[in-house]
């Protein structure tokens, strides 16, 4: 079945030699009545950007860390080991998860090749974190991990009907993870179900000393895990959500948002009461309007305002102290990676149009190496913006003056703008299949966003809706692919919006 599945989707970039040794060895464990948990003997893929300490490569899709040997597992594939999952191996992914290139084929790296939905392989499957969403659509393994910086998780899950969670910065560890920015990296998971991707959160999560932004999380978590707040549809009794319909709804695709809408009918029919119009504050300071784009501020001329001005001097920063860390490899910079390309320009993509999935050539390293990972004013100030506008944002949608405090937002996913102001907050969203395109094919979701550290209410609520929707006998859930253009093989895939 992994074998097949690599040859379809181009899921899964490497497998890992040891994993029969090691599950035969959690069998022997479970026979003696030595169960670690609920994850004991599950296989689980982790996307290549996330350290492994075996014969797997962790090279961020890049033919310049391939030989390079990383000082020991991340923390989150630790834990995992810990709790008796087995790692079969690593997924392909965006190229430096998107730093790499400004126009590009999502979902491709020098490394992987192409990945591809198995919904429709001839177009963008979403990304970064795409061979970690398809391998769970295709039923490959129950759950996948993968990164977010903004957009990461819940794009593929949702583009490939799947659950996708994407935690608060700070609720799981960076450690041992190629970076991109210190500020908005977080580990996530993926899986068929909410309970699948809830038993991954539940195991990776926790207080890393490596990452002092785990330190935050305090009493912040539930003391049992986030298992016991999943929930069934009964739960939606009394819930109240908040709809941002003119921040992001009014930007949907018209099919995708009427039947999100009979979804949200659904909703309320079990007892959840939908308020409209809890509108992020300052949207169009924060929204842009011609889809996502996280230079919003240099489009507007303002890159004081812009969350790439601090993203791309982050990745010079937080790559070199990775970096630092690794042997048997001379790549120790920005600037290393952008020379390693040049030596080998045609599979590196090193010039515009020389690949074809990297029409702009390198311009995203080369954006970064500029910044020369200097903190300067404009710096400060566009990590200042994001990062009181963006959480206020949020915060004030979830606080009604007639309601009180709102349970989540619920929002259009494909709307990347989305997960775009949760991403610029740190804030956790979770992305749960909703439907499927008439004309594409592909599929897509309905996310809940909450604040700082409320995972627990989204799993509760997501758990719930997912209930509703097994329960209802509607196409709104999970579907099964339609593969598609099997058989085509276009790099770059189609940059495909679901109207398109």
């Amino acid at each position: 079945m992994l074998y097949k599945s690599s040859l379809s989707g181009g899921e899964i970039h490497k497998l890992n030699p040891d994993a029969l040794r090691i599950a035969k060895r959690a069998d022997a464990e479970r026979r003696a009545r030595r169960v670690r948990g609920p994850l004991h003997g599950i296989p689980f893929l982790v996307k290549d950007n996330i350290a492994s300490k075996d014969q797997l490569q962790t090279a961020a899709g890049s033919l310049a860390l391939v030989g390079s040997i990383v000082p020991r597992d991340a923390f989150v594939v630790a834990r995992l080991r810990k709790a008796g999952a087995v790692l079969m191996g690593k997924t392909t992914m965006s190229e430096w998860a998107d730093m790499r290139s400004t126009i590009y084929s999502e979902g491709y790296s020098a490394t992987g090749g192409q990945s591809r939905s198995s919904y429709n392989l001839t177009v963008n499957p979403g990304g970064s974190s795409s061979g970690s969403a398809i391998a769970v659509a295709n039923n490959v393994v129950p759950f996948t991990l993968g990164t977010e910086t903004d957009g990461s998780i819940i794009n593929p899950a949702e583009r490939n009907a799947v659950v996708g969670i994407k935690p608060t910065v700070g609720l799981t560890s960076r450690d041992g993870v190629v970076p991109e920015s210190i500020h908005q990296d977080t580990v996530g998971s993926f899986g068929r179900t909410v309970r699948d991707a809830v038993y991954a959160l539940d195991a990776i999560y926790g207080i890393d000393l490596r990452d002092h932004y785990t330190l935050d999380q305090g009493r912040r978590t539930p003391p049992e895990g986030y298992a016991a707040l999943l929930s069934n549809r009964t739960a939606l009794r009394g819930a109240k959500f908040g709809l941002p319909w003119q921040s992001f709804w009014v930007l949907a695709d018209p099919e995708q948002r009427s039947v999100l809408v009979r979804l949200l009918d659904l909703i309320e029919s079990a007892g959840a009461t939908i308020v409209n119009n809890t509108e992020i504050t300052d949207y169009p300071l924060l929204v842009s309007p011609e889809g996502w784009n996280w230079d919003f501020g240099s489009t507007r001329g303002r890159p004081n305002e812009s969350e790439y001005t601090y993203i791309k001097v982050d990745f010079y920063n937080n790559l070199q102290t990775y970096l630092s860390e690794l042997t048997n490899t001379t790549i120790k910079s920005v600037a290393d990676v952008v020379r390693f390309n040049n030596d080998h320009p045609y599979v590196e993509g090193a010039e515009p149009n020389l690949n074809p999935a990297f029409a702009s050539g390198q311009d995203g390293l080369l954006a970064s190496l500029a910044t020369g990972g200097h903190m300067n004013e404009t710096y400060w100030q566009a990590l200042r913006f994001s990062q009181s506008y963006a959480p206020k944002g949020i915060n004030d949608a979830l606080r009604h003056s007639t309601f009180g405090q709102l349970d989540a937002l619920l929002v259009p996913p494909d709307v990347g703008q989305t997960y775009q102001i949760a991403a610029q907050a740190g804030y956790p969203m979770i992305t749960i299949p909703a439907g499927v395109h008439s004309r594409s094919a592909m599929p897509f979701g309905l996310a809940l966003m909450g604040t700082r550290f409320g995972e627990a209410g989204l799993i509760k609520y997501a758990s719930a809706i997912e209930d509703l929707q097994m329960a209802s006998g509607t196409g709104y859930q999970r579907a099964r692919p339609r593969w598609l253009g099997l058989g085509v093989d276009n790099v770059p895939v189609d940059a495909q919006c679901f109207g398109c």
